[in-house]
This record gives C-alpha cells, sequence and structure tokens, in this order.
C-alpha cells in the first residue's frame, strides 16, 4: 500500500520537490529504499526502528528540508489534481493556518471493509478559536514548517502505536486553535483513504479509538476551564442518545458507540494514573 500511496503522488499533475517517507516496518524495505523517479522529486527514504503515526510524522517533519509540508498517510492513494490544490488553499490562507481536506473511502478491498474516519462535506470552511468539535485530519493536511516550531510536533503518546492510540490529530488541531492558528477546509483537495480492514477489526478499532480520546479529554481537563469536560460529556451522551436508533438501523455501529465510550473512560483512567506516577516520580526526585 505504501508504494501504491507513493505512485499516486508521483502521478500528480504537479508533484512536491521531495517525499519523505517513514518506514517503521520491522526491516527496511530493499524496493522502497531504491525507488527512484523521472519527476523532480526527490525520494528520501527513511526506514525507523521507532513504533507509533506520531513518531513517524514528527521524523517526517524533523527530517523535511523546505518550508511547506503535507502529510497523508501510507494506506491512501491521491488523484492528480490533489497536490496542486492542496498547497494553493495553504498559500491562499497564509502562515497562520493548516489547511486539511476531504477524505473519502474507497471500496472494500476485504469482506466487510470498512475506514476507520471518512470527511466527505464538500463545503469549505475556516475554523478558529475554542470549538465543539475535531476538524483537523492528520493523515491529509499540510502547514508551514513555522507552525509546528510554535506549536510542537504531535504528541507521542497519542496515535496509532502509541499509549492512546488515537487523537493525535484531535490533540494537534486543539492546540493549533489554542495558540490563534486557523484549521481550513479545502474540500478541493482529495485523498482517498482505502478501506483494507476487514469486520472483524472494528470493535477493537473502535477501542482504540475511544482510548485514544480518553487520554485526550484527560490531558486537557481542567476544574477551572470546563471546554473539555463539555466536549466530553456531548462526545458520550449523543452516542447515548442515538443508540436506540442506531440498534435498530446499524446494530454494529450503535455497539461500537457503547465499546468507544467504554475505550474514552479506560483512556481517561490511563492517563490519570499515568500522570498520577509522573508527579510521583518528580516528587522523589525533587526530594
Amino acid at each position: 500500500m505504501l508504494q501504491q500511496t507513493i505512485e499516486s503522488v508521483l502521478q500528480g499533475d504537479e508533484v512536491p520537490t521531495e517525499l519523505v517517507v517513514i518506514d517503521q516496518s520491522s526491516a527496511a524495505n530493499p524496493k522502497l529504499a531504491c525507488l527512484k523517479t523521472s519527476r523532480v522529486t526527490d525520494i528520501r527514504y527513511i526506514w525507523s526502528e521507532t513504533v507509533g503515526l506520531s513518531r513517524a510524522r514528527n521524523a517526517g517533519i524533523a527530517a523535511a528540508r523546505y518550508s511547506i509540508m503535507a502529510i497523508i498517510d501510507d494506506d491512501m492513494f491521491v488523484p492528480t489534481d490533489w497536490y496542486g490544490a492542496l498547497i494553493r488553499a495553504l498559500v491562499s490562507a497564509g502562515e497562520r493556518a493548516v489547511v486539511t481536506g476531504r477524505v473519502l473511502p474507497t471500496e472494500a478491498e476485504v469482506p466487510g471493509g470498512f475506514v476507520p474516519a471518512s470527511v466527505p462535506s464538500d463545503v469549505p470552511a475556516t475554523y478558529e478559536g475554542r470549538i465543539g468539535a475535531d476538524v483537523l485530519a492528520g493523515g491529509h493536511m499540510v502547514a508551514y514548517r513555522s507552525v509546528f516550531k510554535t506549536v510542537g510536533g504531535f504528541d507521542e503518546r497519542l496515535g496509532a502505536g502509541g499509549e492512546f492510540p488515537a487523537a493525535d490529530d484531535n490533540d494537534f488541531g486543539f492546540r493549533l486553535l489554542e495558540a490563534g492558528y486557523q484549521i481550513v477546509y479545502a474540500p478541493q483537495a482529495v485523498v482517498y483513504h482505502r478501506a483494507w480492514r476487514g469486520k472483524g477489526e472494528y470493535m477493537p478499532m473502535r477501542w482504540s479509538y475511544g482510548r485514544g480520546k480518553g487520554g485526550f479529554y484527560s490531558k486537557y481537563f481542567s476544574v477551572k476551564d470546563r471546554h473539555i469536560l463539555k466536549r466530553m460529556i456531548w462526545d458520550i451522551a449523543q452516542r447515548f442518545f442515538y443508540f436506540p436508533h442506531r440498534l435498530l438501523r446499524d446494530p454494529r455501529r450503535a455497539c461500537g458507540d457503547i465499546v468507544y465510550v467504554a475505550g474514552i473512560l479506560c483512556g481517561m483512567a490511563q492517563w490519570i494514573i499515568m500522570r498520577a506516577d509522573t508527579d510521583c516520580s518528580s516528587t522523589e526526585e525533587n526530594r
């Protein structure tokens, strides 16, 4: 899938000056390491022994040599107009913005195949300040390097392969808005997310997403600032409110919502325990 992702980018009407590939496989891939192109793109293959999506993204950001960086994941492919549309949207929005775009699912590649999330809206939007939703797709975004210098990279505790296996983009998007940046949704930039996960992975995926979201909520929870608390309550309450309806029309999704909520509560508890252990360790070191 990674090779097909790369090929789709290189077949674009316009292509990047460099393409940084972070490979966290158990062993380096000689075929990818030697990949060449007749386009103007410099392909830089980096095999890493690290684990975790956020670590991979941070490694790619650190390795990139140019001032504008677009990020996509390895189970996606793009149409020929994708790169130009995404970059022009960022240039138009300016350095105080991060641009994200549409994420559409492909046809199922296996029986019961699905994608964890999609972003189908064709309506442009600009978000700023405190909002009640997560609007940044970490697997489809572009930003100036200066953004990462100001806000920091992705939290390596969050995201696939991390202690809390989701919500890395929720966290980064929240920090962007808190720092006064805009998140611009440009639907003319489209990526296709491949539906390669089988139906047996649906419930584990909902559990993982819930645990990641619970960690995210706990990270920012404060008795003095109830914004995150309100978001968490709404996130959980709407699952229960729609449960009877979904149970009749889409039982798998209904059950997935309950698993997701259980994951949130587990992730919150895990984050609180982890933070308590860290605080205790810091106290001991300071004695």
